[in-house]
């Protein structure tokens, strides 16, 4: 795109409040299915007056000439006319009023279908900047300039004609587009029905006020709007096209709009153009200065579509919805708005009318051509039913549909062929369409009919894909009696015999097309062939039985055009769309268990890459994440490349995948199209080379987030390529480089990156021998960056000088959440200076410190530091040296603390003098929810004191007590706890000894206590009574959602026994035996 703009962010997006989604929808959705009864905004008939609007050479004059001129609004008055059906569109933040901003088209908009486009992303768009349609043609900032060639795209059917419908009708009511004096707007409609014209006649047959007398032949600032690129007749070629600079020479019409578009006409006219994605590609880049995109519907605005059609029957309503819901096909092409009233109405209609027990087993449509055969079946059925006229017979109405797709269905083919989306009556006449059965019902829920200019007539169906349907089942019926390629009509072709033979023309064809235009088509030739679709419209437009014993060599067909291609192209995943649509789905299906049971490795043929492919875009297990972790061969990686574009989440962990593979991936995260937003690629054997390869593609990658290469062997080299790429991006906010040998050069390259990054979060280190100077690094990083949230330092080796470091980076940073420093050889000493830190840090809410060597003095600074911080929440000290003295000083500040909420003690040679000082401690502490003491020999006594404190706590929600020398009179006070606590949901006691005793003093608990959810019991001795008192007690507990028996001498069948008991006796409750 022409590089105009100087954008500053956030300032394109800024609006009003949202307008709620119904009048959203309702703005798009009605506006949409008037298309073609509203009038034409197009040309009028010319008035020839000598003076020129614009002047010889489109200069304008100063705006107050035309300001309160009353054939201006005259001008508005006969817009707003035209717009009378309109609806107010309310806020003007609305969908159709928030367009989004793109840099220009992706590979796969110029050379995909609409629905291909839809389908591979998944629904999804990828910008997030907008723009409000009342600064549309504004300067995005103060240093820019505002645009003058302006393009906004969208598929078919997202309302592009309804965009430009409303915005005409707020600027004729002042409300939008207050510096234009003056807005034309044409469309390639109308503009079809000239074969040549003058950029003078061009804005005169728009704007006929213009040769009364008062207007003297200029305007200050005029917006000429062209709608519907896609349905020019002849494509615009920018290279081939003579300059003309006279706006009074008539010259074809395409060469006239590519002169307006260059600039060589009307050079200070603005200009709007509306296009398909595909087709806007015909304007060069450098001569757009500003691309936006119509967004299709989100979740909540196809409920509120559905909502609006529905409106008294609730009921209805939520069965409509619920299927859309449940078919993930049907509701991705939900978001295209016109789609999504279709499907509306053919689940709607359908269940409001009796089905036979036949159709009850047709019901509801599981692929694309079953709902447009029920379509066709609805509108077969209203056929006659108008007022004033009886029911037709069954013979007829199946006569009208056979007839009708005759009629129609050469015309929509042979438009299909030739990208002809509009026809007029010349075209009809050609094609032989009766004109009188145009007026029919049946017609009428496919083709619609606008006026043009001099009152005549533009036909079009009334979506691409009802044209793409009914031309399929044209070529489905005429390649009966086809003798020639039925593709190639009017031309030489050679004699071609059957149905097969017909078919494989097609297939060839739509393999060969780059653009997909026949992709569609070829899926409904396909679903014409499935035995549903078949008994759906037998007897109305197919014979029963029809072509079905050629199902299978269709199949086969269909699969032998999946060449041993380098790559799996749309075209590829196109076949196995076909395949489905044929209900043949035994490939795609052997491919999915196969990627379930991670066993690819022997399916590499081109069939099942070109079906795994389809599943990455198709499998709900690959909506999240497509996994593909120990079962991809570097060749087949690379035929996926293409498809894996579209992939929000990737995980392609343990591949053993090497340098040259990150070569083809930094290539896919580079694309335009990349969608990619999480990647993975732990445990390959990737190195400083193929490091380097990813850092380059993280240059010019606008999608990724998370990108995980931990456990592989990247060096300081790699790192620093890593570091000065995270210098300039500024999407990625998640980097895992654990367990690699980045060392403390490599540290360094990474603290320099965040000392320029402003959006990295997420940062894990551990596991790559950094010592103190890596951490000094970092911690002068730390100094400066207020975007790290946490930072993963385990398994290092810094020492007391790196933890000095950093706590002198605590006391200035304000940004970091999270820090681990486990198993970092830390003693009291460096535990003091980051104590001391933690007295002034406000931001830290988790440290990680298990693993070290702090004693009892370093545990005396952390109490002290706790009884200050009120911003730490979770701290683990797991594996160190406290004993009972350090374990002490910790309880009295727990007692004072009101922030921390889970504190892990595990491993710590703690006894029962510290557990009793921890109990007294929890009788008053409000905050703590999770208590770890595993692992430490507490005993019965301390187990007692805990037990205590738990009948005047109300906070703590999990204790966990493993090993802690726990026997019979311990359970026996946590049983009595649990009589009196209401909060405590997870208690584990596994590997204590608390025999059968405890277990009927827990079980007598279970009777009353509500709150427990889950309770480990696991290696206590309890034997067939202990194990059978607990399960007995479950009968009147109903919290209880999880309990482990297992390593209780139990034996098989008493295992059986007391898992019946609980199934029995607590059916929620799962039970480990």
């Amino acid at each position: 795109m022409r590089k105009q703009e100087v954008r500053m962010g956030g300032e394109a997006g800024q609006g009003h409040g949202a307008s709620s989604p119904a009048e959203q929808v309702k703005a798009l959705v009605d506006l949409l299915a008037g298309k073609g009864s509203q009038g034409s905004q197009a040309p009028q008939t010319p008035d020839r007056t000598p003076d020129s609007p614009l002047g010889p050479h489109g200069n304008a004059l100063p705006s107050g000439l035309c300001a309160t001129d009353s054939r201006i609004q005259r001008h508005r008055d006969a817009l707003l006319s035209r717009a009378g059906g309109s609806l107010e569109l309310g806020d003007p933040s609305s969908r159709l009023t928030n367009l989004l901003l793109v840099e220009g088209l992706t590979d796969l908009q110029l050379r995909e279908h609409d629905f291909t486009q839809v389908e591979a992303t998944r629904g999804g768009w990828h910008s997030t900047r907008t723009i409000t349609l009342d600064r549309l043609f504004l300067p995005l900032s103060r240093v820019s300039i505002p645009p003058r060639i302006s393009i906004t795209i969208g598929v078919a059917g997202v309302g592009k004609t309804t965009l430009v419908r409303d915005f005409v009708r707020l600027w004729a009511q002042g409300q939008v587009g207050k510096d234009f004096s003056l807005v034309l707007p044409l469309t390639f409609r109308d503009l079809n029905t000239h074969e040549k014209l003058s950029a003078d006649r061009l804005v005169r047959s728009v704007f006929p006020h213009v040769g009364e007398s008062g207007l003297q032949g200029a305007l200050a600032k005029v917006l000429l709007i062209l709608d519907g690129l896609d349905e020019c007749r002849t494509p615009l070629d920018f290279s081939n096209t003579m300059a003309c600079t006279d706006p009074k020479k008539e010259i074809q019409v395409d060469h006239l709009i590519t002169n307006i578009i260059r600039g060589n006409l009307f050079p200070d006219v603005s200009i709007w153009v509306t296009s398909r994605p595909s087709t806007a590609g015909q304007i060069p880049g450098g001569l757009v200065d500003r691309m936006t995109e119509i967004r299709g519907f989100n979740e909540e605005e196809i409920r509120v579509c559905l909502e609006q059609m529905y409106p008294e029957d609730q009921v209805l309503l939520g069965w409509v919805l619920s299927q859309v819901q449940a078919n993930r096909a049907l509701y991705l092409m939900c978001t295209i708005p016109a789609f999504c009233r279709l499907a509306g109405l053919v689940l709607g209609h359908m269940r409001c009318h009796k089905q036979g027990p036949q159709d009850a087993e047709l019901w509801p449509p599981r692929t694309l051509c079953e709902l447009y055969s029920w379509y066709f079946r609805m509108a077969l059925g209203s056929e006659g039913q108008e007022k004033g006229k009886a029911s037709p017979r069954i013979e007829q109405l199946a006569h009208g549909g056979r007839k009708m797709v005759g009629t129609l269905g050469r015309l929509a083919f042979h438009g299909l062929v030739k990208k002809k989306y509009v026809f007029y009556e010349p075209d009809l006449k050609v094609f032989g369409v009766d004109l009188a059965l145009l007026q029919s019902a049946l017609c009428n829920g496919f083709l619609q009919r606008e006026e043009t200019l001099a009152s005549s007539a533009a036909y079009c169906f009334t979506h691409l894909s009802l044209q793409e349907f009914v031309a399929a089942a044209y070529y489905y019926g005429a390649s009966k009696r086809a003798i020639f390629d039925l593709f190639t009509e009017g031309g030489m072709s050679w004699p071609r015999l059957g149905f097969l033979t017909h078919f494989r023309s097609a297939a060839q064809r739509a393999m060969q097309a780059e653009d997909g235009r026949l992709d569609v088509f070829l899926r409904f030739l396909s679903g014409l062939l499935s035995p549903r679709v078949n008994a759906l419209l037998a007897g109305s437009l197919l014979a029963p039985g029809e072509h079905q014993g050629s199902r299978a060599q269709v199949a086969e067909l269909l699969q032998g055009c999946l060449r041993p291609d380098a790559a799996v192209c749309a075209r590829a995943v196109n076949i196995l769309r076909c395949l489905h649509e044929l209900q043949h789905t035994g490939l795609a299906r052997s491919v999915e268990e196969a990627m379930e049971s991670r066993d690819l490795a022997g399916l590499t043929g081109p069939p099942h890459r070109a079906a795994l492919a389809y599943l990455l875009q198709v499998s709900d297990a690959c909506a999240q994440e497509a996994n593909l972790s120990l079962c991809l061969s570097q060749g087949v990686l690379q035929s996926l490349l293409p498809q894996l574009l579209y992939c929000r989440s990737l995980r392609l962990d343990t591949n053993q995948f090497q340098d040259p593979v990150m070569e083809l991936l930094g290539s896919v995260l580079s694309g335009k199209d990349c969608r990619i937003q999480r990647i993975s690629l732990a445990e390959n054997q990737i190195s400083n080379k193929g490091a380097k390869a990813l850092a380059r593609s993280l240059l010019v990658n606008r999608s990724l987030t998370t990108l995980d290469l931990r456990s592989n062997s990247i060096g300081p080299q790699g790192a620093k390529a890593l570091a000065d790429a995270l210098k300039i991006n500024r999407t990625l906010v998640s980097l895992s480089l654990q367990s690699n040998r980045i060392r403390d050069d490599g540290a360094r390259s990474m603290a320099e990156a965040l000392a320029a990054n402003r959006t990295l979060s997420v940062l894990h280190l551990q596991k790559n021998t950094i010592g103190p100077v890596g951490a000094q690094r970092m911690s002068d990083a730390l100094k400066q960056n207020r975007s790290l949230k946490e930072l993963m330092f385990s398994s290092n080796s810094i020492g007391d000088g790196g933890a000095k470091a950093l706590a002198e980076a605590l006391k200035v940073n304000q940004g970091l959440e999270s820090l681990d420093l486990q198993s970092n050889s830390i003693s009291d000493t460096g535990v003091a200076a980051l104590m001391g830190a933690l007295c002034a840090n406000r931001t830290l809410l988790s440290l990680n410190l298990r693993e070290n060597s702090i004693s009892p003095e370093g545990a005396q600074d952390l109490a002290r530091a706790l009884c200050t911080n009120s911003t730490l929440k979770n701290l683990d000290l797991t594996a160190n040296l406290l004993h009972d003295q350090g374990a002490q000083a910790i309880a009295v500040a727990v007692r004072e603390n009101h922030a921390l909420t889970s504190l892990h003690l595990q491993w710590n040679f703690i006894q029962a003098g510290a557990a009793k000082a921890l109990g007294q401690a929890l009788q008053f502490n409000r905050s703590l929810t999770s208590l770890d003491l595993q692992e430490n020999a507490i005993g019965d006594e301390g187990a007692c004191a805990v037990a205590n404190a738990l009948k005047a706590n109300t906070a703590l929600t999990a204790l966990y007590l493993q090993v802690a020398s726990i026997g019979a009179p311990g359970a026996q006070a946590l049983g009595e706890a649990l009589v009196v606590n209401r909060t405590l949901e997870i208690l584990d006691l596994r590997g204590n000894a608390i025999g059968v005793a405890g277990a009927k003093a827990l079980a007598n608990a279970l009777k009353v206590n509500s709150s427990l959810q889950r309770l480990n019991l696991q290696e206590n001795s309890l034997g067939m009574d202990g194990a059978i008192c607990v399960a007995t007690a479950l009968s009147g507990n109903h919290g209880l959602q999880h309990i482990n028996l297992q390593g209780n001498h139990i034996g098989e069948s008493g295992a059986r026994m007391i898992s019946e008991t609980i199934k029995t006796n607590a059916p929620s409750c799962t039970v480990e035996m």
